[in-house]
This record gives structure tokens, sequence and C-alpha cells, in this order.
């Protein structure tokens, strides 16, 4: 078993090993994967991460142009990190939408917030570093998605990864909010979906 900060180390390296080309293929694997198991076109929003290009972060533009592309009943929010550094808001994205690069090189959307309470997501995909066969993750260490999760348990939690899952993470603690699933390239992880969610 390894701990969160000795993956985040690992993975992080392996990153910036690959290839723009390689991230770019298995970021297609991966949303074609994404497509095929879960009922997209049944849901209301999506919410979703947008890539940060120079961390080798699944390229979810993928997945958000074919929602606008094939599924205009499907709104897409995003998250935006605020000054407090500990809580999002989050905004209705859509193809009008002007985006902004924050100081980590994030692109944010510019206009105002949904408001508390009038949007509910059917479903999150996470952002995360690594992943374990029980469904646990490891992300940045900000705890932003725990809490944001947890305000949101109808939602199907959908990890995002371009490798596989390690055995175990040694150190997860009760705060964490596991993942209903993961998409890799290779094939769709499952551990345990709410009533209500996916295939």
């Amino acid at each position: 078993m390894s701990t969160k900060a000795e993956l985040r180390r690992q993975m992080l390296a392996a990153r910036k090993q690959l290839l723009p080309a390689e991230v770019q293929r298995r970021s297609a694997a991966l949303a074609a994967q994404f497509f095929a198991a879960f009922p997209v076109a049944e849901w209301s929003w999506l919410h979703t991460f947008l890539p940060i290009p120079q961390q080798h972060e699944p390229d979810t533009w993928l997945i958000i142009r074919r929602v606008w592309q094939q599924l205009p009943g499907l709104r897409v929010a995003v998250p935006v990190v605020q000054a407090d550094g500990v809580s999002l808001q989050h905004y209705h994205l859509d193809e009008a939408t002007e985006l902004t690069p924050n100081r980590w090189g994030i692109p944010e959307p510019a206009g105002q917030a949904l408001p508390p309470g009038t949007w509910q997501p059917d479903a999150v995909l996470i952002p995360l570093l690594a992943f374990d066969e029980q469904g646990q993750r490891v992300g940045y260490g900000k705890g932003f998605y725990d809490r944001f999760l947890a305000q949101h348990p109808q939602a199907l939690r959908i990890g995002l990864s371009l490798e596989p899952p390690v055995p175990r993470i040694a150190d997860v603690w009760p705060g964490d909010v596991p993942l209903h699933a993961c998409v890799t390239p290779g094939r769709v992880w499952r551990f345990g979906l709410p009533a209500a969610g996916g295939q």
C-alpha cells in the first residue's frame, strides 16, 4: 500500500513523462468509455473540471464538446476556486462562455455563478492523481471535491484517470468521499453505483 503523499509524487512525475499526443490518445479513449458506460442522455446537469494542459490532465473538452454537439438538453457546469482557497463556485458553461486562465492556468468562465439550490448535478467528473481498487482517490490535497460531493450526495461520482488503479491507498480517512466509478482509457471501474445512477 502507498500513502496519498507517495502516490501524489509518483503520479505527478509519471504524468510529466507523457507526451501531449499520448495524453490526447488516452483522453479520446477515456471519453469513448465514458459515453459508452453511462446514460448521459438522461441527465440534466453534468459537472466537470476543465483540464490544466501543463499538468497533463485528462482532456475533458472532448466530453464537453460532444455534449454540446449531440446532447443539447444536457447542461454543463464547471467549478471555480474562490479567493478563500477552500471553496468552489459553479458556472454554466456553454459555447458562448468566455474563459480566462487563472493564476494556475485553469480556464475560468466569466459571468454569474449558479445560485445554490437552482441546479443539481446528475454526475460529477472528478479530477484525480490516483485511485485504488476500492474506489478511493488521491487528489491534489485541497479537499475541494470532498466538500462539494458531500453537499450533493445524489450525484454520480465518476473519476477520470489516464492510469489504472493502484491496489489500495493506505491513509484513507472518514472525510474522503469515495467514487462510484472511475473511467480509464481501457475500462470503467465500478465501486457500487447508487440506485438511480449508472447503467
